[in-house]
């Protein structure tokens, strides 16, 4: 089964550490029981011990420290940092959003040439710290350039600090808090460290109500040197975004282990539960809406560790996760949030009980599109990308499940950001062969309907300058994105063929439904259109097929409940 379950964990690990550091964590939080995580939740409670856990186990150290500077086993390892963030998610976002900042705070600490920081921050990991990134302003949100954060030259070699941070986490307790402002003097980006114990580092509030601590902090004449510049000029701006198309990556997997908690409460509770002398899942409409969560969620994660495929091999003349990397932040968190919409209408008022995970769930989930850019820029993101993937395919080596124990340090050599117009992509016409199904068929007619519409009714001079109506035809071509990497991996991981239909049975439902969406923006042509009525298209029905996954789901019945 592809899905996470804590209970039979079974997954492929190449070394036996790996595969301790996630048996450790499952343990840790199995044995805290769901009461007590509820309970922390409620009240929320620091997680002091779950950090005391990572320290004493040097998990931290182990998973995010690259071999030179760490221990035995160290290294910056995607395809188990996937997991570890699935596991954390699994168990509480806040858990898992603590480890996503540190990721975060380090990025652009791995990044810099300076010797000593990076030395600094192996030794802090080893010491089990927390780390932060100090990015985002109040005024101003993630728009770094007009960031008002400004350092000082004193003339003696050394700098003054002064400016606000908005909005960033585990800024309570971050040795090392990588911010980011502009030099005074010539206005030159600048990446600095400064450290929250400091008496000019002022840590006003949280500004959450949650166990996390997600601080405005603001540095009054905070003094720094040389020593604690991390970069400057173009490196300070390209390790920026750089950071982000590392981090943003891991906000899918926080998706799909909230998910997977989820859809194990529902389907263990409408097993259970008789209305009106039946079982509830014996009800025709709440079977659909189990079987479609089931089929996203397979989704998702099909996907998810694709584009980490692609992360891994990525170098600087094969840049394909730049598409990739945002497609799981804005397509894969959205399709959480269907997730769970699907399983709280499945589960209904249960979902409000404050003993559920489901309670917790279906308030976390909506952070995480909100979340390292809005769904709307990163779409806005990947429509750059969208004439070379449809109309200039290029040739690779086919990419295989990257799941070797090694570490990915190209991650922090990933180079300057422009050019994304240049990048070329794989033909994605190679990932529908091999498949002789229903579903698949219709969904490839869409895309080709739409590949067409490029080119016979392209978007006006007025239309790509109106990011409604852009934002719209970037769903079409997320979708098409979507397909091709569950298809490959569909292969990789052998994926029964009427769980992939069933899979694109809600495609073409959403293909269709954004192909309505461009048709009624009010400045689509009569061309336009036309062309949209061609993509609305019915899915193919298949009652064996759909009984098939059916049978699947209901084997999920019993099979993990949280203990206490």
């Amino acid at each position: 089964m592809i899905l996470l379950n804590p209970k039979d964990h079974v997954r492929f690990y190449p070394d036996d550490e790996s595969r301790e550091i996630m048996q450790q964590t499952i343990a840790f939080f199995e044995k805290r029981g769901k009461a007590r995580l509820k309970a922390d939740d409620r009240e929320r409670v620091w997680y002091a011990d779950f950090l005391a856990f990572i320290k004493e186990n040097q998990i931290f150290a182990r998973l995010l420290t690259p071999p030179q500077y760490g221990g035995s086993g160290a290294r910056w390892d995607t395809w188990r940092n996937c997991e570890f963030n699935e596991i954390l998610a699994f168990y509480g976002l806040c858990y898992w959003y603590t480890w996503q900042v540190t990721i975060l705070g380090l990025g652009p600490i791995w990044m810099s040439s300076n010797e000593g920081l990076r030395k600094k921050a192996a030794a802090l990991l080893q010491d089990g710290a927390i780390f932060a990134f100090g990015l985002s302003e109040r005024a101003h949100g993630a728009d770094v350039y007009a960031t008002e954060m400004s350092l000082s030259p004193q003339g003696d070699g050394t700098y003054l600090a002064n400016g606000e941070k908005y909005y960033i986490g585990n800024a309570n307790q971050a040795p090392m808090v990588s911010t980011f402002g502009k030099m005074a003097d010539s206005g030159d980006y600048v990446f600095f460290s400064a450290d929250y114990r400091h008496e000019h580092y002022d840590l006003i509030r949280n500004v959450t109500e949650s166990q996390n601590y997600v601080a405005q902090y603001a540095l009054k004449d905070y003094p720094v040197t040389e020593g604690e510049i991390l970069s400057k000029g173009q490196e300070a701006w390209d390790a920026a975004l750089n950071t982000v198309n590392v981090g943003k990556y891991n906000l899918g997997w926080a998706s799909i282990g909230i998910c997977t908690h989820a859809f194990y409460e529902a389907i263990n509770h409408a097993s259970n539960r008789r209305l009106y002398g039946m079982y509830v899942t014996d009800f025709s409409h709440i079977r659909k809406m189990l079987v479609d969560a089931y089929s996203r969620l397979v989704a998702m994660k099909l996907f998810t560790l694709r584009a980490a495929d692609y992360q891994r091999v990525a170098c600087l003349q094969d840049r394909r996760y730049l598409l990739y990397n945002p497609m799981v932040k804005m397509k894969v968190t959205t399709q959480g949030e269907e997730v769970i919409n699907l399983l709280w209408n499945v589960i209904a008022a249960k979902g409000f009980e404050k003993d559920t995970y489901f309670e917790m769930a279906a308030r976390d989930i909506r952070a995480l599109p909100k979340l390292e850019g809005t769904v709307h820029v990163n779409i806005a993101l990947i429509v750059k990308f969208m004439p070379n993937f449809f109309f200039n395919p290029q040739d690779y080596t086919e990419v295989p499940r990257e799941d070797q124990p090694r570490h990915d340090g190209f991650l922090f050599q990933q180079g300057p950001t422009r050019g994304l117009g240049k990048i070329r992509f794989h033909d994605y016409h190679l990932a529908f062969e091999g498949y002789d199904l229903p579903n698949v068929k219709i969904f490839k007619e869409q895309v080709e309907v739409f590949r067409e519409s490029l080119v016979m009714a392209p978007p006006s001079e007025e239309q790509q300058k109106d990011v409604d109506f852009l934002l719209s035809a970037g769903e079409l071509f997320a979708l098409a994105v979507y397909a091709q990497l569950i298809l490959e991996n569909g292969k990789i991981y052998a994926i029964e063929d009427a769980l992939i239909d069933q899979i694109f049975d809600f495609m073409v439902r959403d293909f269709s439904k954004f192909a309505l969406d461009v048709y009624h923006k009010p400045s689509s042509s009569p061309q336009q259109m036309e062309i949209c009525l061609r993509m609305m298209r019915k899915p193919a029905v298949d009652e064996g097929r759909y009984t098939q996954v059916w049978d699947e789901v209901q084997r999920l019945n019993g099979e993990y409940e949280m203990d206490g």
